[in-house]
């Protein structure tokens, strides 16, 4: 018990192993942030023109492709045009013809709508006959959402590996290994102390994630919890591991990079590709995909591939647990 107290005391103190808890939070409530954000007006035409120089069926015309600006004098008309922040197109009257104005570094397709806009206030009256359909706008994010979301729930599980690995790498710089060594300590009472607080914290950001990024029923929830805790205890194993093969530091924090771009690359390239059949067999070696796929599923009521994503996970969880076991044996009979 007192181990586990020294843990907790060490990874309060450390603010990497703080970063990597908070930072998947806050990523997912960027996510749910922008998940709400309307960004259609991007794309829209904004005009701006002198007040009493255009007549209102031409205010009026233009309103149908933009919200009109209406500015007091050139100068301020000018200053709009030439903000770099804005697309204003500035719209001037010459006799019965438009002439638009820009500063040219706007985007193409303003570029392009501003040199179209004359000719088609010119042929208005050819073109109100024609029946006009709008299409419903999809959702820019929506699509991408499906996938950051189970990549931010990965980081968030991962947070238990960092933080063992980071533990044991500073324990071997302090000389607090060898004492460890010497201690009247069973093999499994020393991956239980090490993984317990590497797994609590990485469970408890994963799951403060999962309840920010969705809105899942008790019964699904359940299963989420499930693979919560089966991708955290694998992560913080595959943590005792790095910080068993890194000599110092920086080879540590080399070897993290190295698994947490596996972690996420594989998962994400398998979405994309629609990996299946013998690939996606072999993509499930790596704890995160059938994580993924679970956490993926389970935002489409899809239960069943849950279930089955999370065999899979426990089956890592004893692969994993009974290897550093044996490798901690063997590494005590040698001595």
């Amino acid at each position: 018990m007192k181990g586990l107290k020294y843990q907790m005391k060490r990874v309060l103190r450390d603010k990497f192993c703080l970063m990597t808890f908070l930072l998947p939070i806050l990523a997912a409530a960027a996510l749910n942030f922008m998940g709400a954000i309307d960004l259609s007006s991007l794309g829209e035409l904004h005009f701006g023109v002198l007040e009493n120089e255009l007549s209102p069926q031409a205010v009026t015309w233009l309103e149908r492709y933009g919200p009109v600006t209406v500015y007091g004098t050139p100068e301020e008309l000018a200053a709009a045009i030439k903000e770099p922040s804005t697309n204003v197109i500035g719209v001037k009257a010459d006799g019965d013809i438009l002439k638009t104005a820009i500063s040219g570094d706007e985007l193409d397709i303003f570029q392009q709508a501003a040199a179209t806009l004359p000719a088609l206030y010119d042929q208005r009256t050819g073109a109100e006959p024609v029946k006009v359909l709008t299409l419903e706008r999809p959702d820019i994010l929506e699509n991408f959402q499906d996938i950051f979301i189970p990549a931010v729930l990965i980081v968030a599980m991962f947070m238990g590996c960092t933080f063992n690995a980071m533990n044991i790498i500073s324990e071997k710089e302090d000389g607090v290994a060898f004492v460890n060594e010497i201690l009247p300590m069973t093999p499994s009472q020393y991956i239980l102390q090490k993984v317990v607080v590497g797994f609590l914290f990485g469970s408890l950001s994963s799951i403060v994630t999962a309840c920010i990024c969705f809105r899942l029923s008790w019964q699904n929830f359940g299963r989420m919890l499930t693979l919560i805790v089966l991708s955290s205890f694998v992560a913080a194993l595959i943590g005792l591991f790095i910080g068993r093969c890194s000599k110092d530091l920086m080879i540590g924090v080399v070897y993290i990079k190295l698994v947490m771009l596996v972690f996420i690359a594989v998962p994400i390239l398998c979405a994309l590709i629609g990996a299946g059949g013998p690939l996606a067999d072999i993509c499930n070696i790596v704890p995160s995909q059938p994580a993924f796929e679970g956490i993926l599923a389970l935002s489409h009521k899809n239960t069943d591939t849950a279930l089955k994503d999370a065999g899979i996970l426990a089956v890592h969880c004893v692969v994993w647990f009974a290897w550093y076991l044996l490798i901690s044996r063997r590494h005590k009979h040698n001595e």
